[in-house]
């Protein structure tokens, strides 16, 4: 009696990693796809943000994350499928 209800018990433990692995799989392949897109843009902001912090005058960054951004919608907007899913990203 006392053993079966161990193995359950590890059974269940088992299960719960498992789950847990498949959700943390699941949002890292969701963030590669959204950095992959949107890349360049969330670098450029970045850059502005420690310029801006640094106490200098960022709008050249501000300007190419606005134009990376654009970029980016017209790429979102490509029918895209397996063979063709990274081309023209992040140029």
């Amino acid at each position: 009696m006392k053993i079966s209800h161990i193995r359950r018990k590890n059974k269940q433990h088992g299960q719960g990693m498992t789950e847990y692995i498949i959700i943390v799989a699941l949002i890292a392949v969701s963030a590669i796809g959204v950095y992959s897109l949107f890349g360049k843009t969330l670098r450029n902001q970045t850059a502005g943000l420690a310029i801006e912090m640094s106490g200098q005058d960022a709008q050249g960054n501000i300007k190419q994350s606005q134009t990376n951004a654009g970029t980016a919608t017209t790429n979102a907007n490509k029918t895209k499928n397996m063979g063709s899913y990274n081309d023209s990203n992040n140029n």
